[in-house]
């Protein structure tokens, strides 16, 4: 009976033993564990269940496959200052046209000017050293230089003596000074109007090429934040070509009215000096002339 009830127990202790002996078996002889059977146990007929499927795990993003993500996201997005400008809209493409017209004309004007003024004062100064180193006025005329304002003022006196007698009263030598004085004002604002012909274009860009340019970076802003109207998203390669077109025209915007400012101070600089230099001129033939008014009168009344 004693052999009859062990014999039973030790039956129903066989199956729980041994998954404990597989547990331990790594430590008692130091060898590689069991694999189990990864496939999922199948559920009893009779109990019924249904088994659930694996939940999916997420796959790894390498760093080469995220960067190179995001370079095929920025790749159609200008990154030079020619792609802005040729994807840019054609308002903002406008506005740039007419702000490089401008820095075009304020270089025009530079050259030119330069030039009208170098050759004038060479010439002024070559008349005010004939002038004021002649003993009259009656003698300058064939040394003169060609046409310019110090010749001209030395023509204008000579005319007038030579339209006059050598003995000259008091109403004659008055009147004389009257149309000297007239003439040589005339002859010193036609000089400076010529030499100003064109600086003042430069003044109208220095004060119209920023506002010009604001409007071309208000219209590149308000292109940014339609764009992100429409794609509904935020993204950098959304906004950055509207907010790079616009701040390209506001560097355009200032390329044009900074130098136009530089320039314009410059030209009236020098012609001021050149105003000077005629008025230095007109001097010296006022002076020669009060002395042949001074000659003719002591003729006169002798």
């Amino acid at each position: 009976m004693r052999l009859t009830v062990l014999s039973v127990l030790l039956c129903l202790a066989a199956p729980l033993a041994a998954p404990l002996a597989a547990q331990e078996a790594p430590a008692l002889g130091g060898q590689a564990p069991l694999a189990l059977p990864s496939a999922p146990l199948a559920a009893a007929p009779d109990q019924g269940a249904v088994a659930a499927p694996p939940l999916p795990l997420p796959s790894a993003v390498s760093p080469q496959t995220f960067a190179a993500g995001g370079a095929s996201e920025g790749a159609d997005a200008p990154t030079d200052l020619y792609n802005i400008l040729r994807h840019a809209h054609p308002v903002v493409q406008s506005v740039m046209a007419a702000l490089a017209a401008m820095a075009f004309a304020v270089l025009t004007v530079l050259a030119y000017k330069t030039v009208e003024l170098t050759r004038a004062s060479h010439r002024l100064a070559r008349s005010f050293a004939l002038v004021a180193g002649a003993n009259g006025l009656g003698t300058l005329g064939p040394r003169l230089p060609a046409p310019e304002a110090g010749s001209a003022m030395v023509r204008l006196i000579e005319q007038e003596l030579a339209a006059l007698p050598q003995a000259l009263g008091a109403i004659e030598a008055e009147g004389l000074r009257e149309r000297v004085r007239i003439g040589l004002s005339r002859i010193d604002a036609a000089a400076l109007q010529s030499l100003r012909a064109g600086v003042g274009m430069l003044a109208q860009i220095a004060a119209t090429a920023p506002f010009i340019g604001l409007f071309g970076t208000v219209f590149g802003i308000m292109n940014a934040f339609l764009a992100i109207a429409e794609t509904k998203t935020t993204s950098l390669t959304v906004v950055a070509p509207g907010i790079a077109e616009a701040l390209l025209a506001t560097a355009v915007g200032l390329g044009a009215a900074i130098p136009a400012v530089i320039v314009y101070n410059a030209l009236n600089r020098r012609i001021a000096g050149f105003r000077h230099r005629l008025a230095d001129v007109a001097a010296v033939c006022e002076r020669h002339l009060s002395r042949e008014i001074v000659r003719r009168r002591l003729g006169a009344e002798a």
